[in-house]
């Protein structure tokens, strides 16, 4: 179990059990709450490319599955299109987040062929992973609906990056995993991307 999971998830599951009581959206007024608890979704989701990647190793598939992607992100848009979500910003959403994934995974397969594979036995991807993949896009179209009134607010890539920051120190987020964390977020704003912070 990497670094990043065991600080990342508890406050995930914290944060997404506050939200999920109080599903207040993430307005111009400044309450990023909501905004928060995507983060902390999409850190719990990135967490899951360390099991999907020592799968792939153990089985010898290809990190890049065009087929199985090109349904998630079918299925995420017939989802959006049955909420109050915007289809193409969902699509464009679960895009980065199959993107930061596969950064992770390629990081991970380069970091065993340099040094030494995973001892550890791969865990099941039927059974056991992709069930857990699946739980975390149903969380994560109800955190695209909350933050999505936050997407055209001029501050958005700003409070984007303000939460992104706050979340990184309360978690001590894994720092190996920063950059596809950041990269997961790039379409939350209508402008795209990330803002600086300070």
């Amino acid at each position: 179990m990497t670094r990043m999971f065991r600080f990342a998830a508890p406050c995930a599951l914290a944060v997404f059990a506050c939200a999920a009581f109080a599903p207040a959206p993430a307005l111009a007024d400044g309450d990023d709450t909501a905004l928060t608890n995507l983060i902390a979704l999409a850190s719990q989701r990135l967490a899951l490319a360390e099991p999907v990647a020592r799968w792939k190793w153990a089985n010898r598939q290809a990190i890049t599955d065009k087929p199985r992607e090109e349904a998630l992100l079918a299925d995420v848009q017939k989802r959006a299109a049955a909420t109050d979500l915007d289809p193409a910003f969902a699509r464009a959403f679960f895009q980065d987040q199959i993107d930061a994934s596969k950064e992770v995974q390629n990081a991970l397969f380069a970091s065993w062929r340099a040094t030494q594979p995973p001892q550890e036995p791969a865990p099941d991807l039927a059974t056991s992973t992709r069930p857990q993949l699946d739980r975390m896009t149903q969380a994560l179209i109800a955190g695209l609906v909350r933050v999505q009134p936050l997407r055209a607010a001029p501050d958005c890539p700003s409070r984007v990056a303000q939460s992104l920051a706050n979340w990184k120190s309360l978690t001590r987020y894994d720092s190996t995993r920063s950059n596809a964390l950041t990269r997961a977020l790039g379409h939350v704003c209508q402008t795209g991307g990330v803002g600086a912070t300070g």
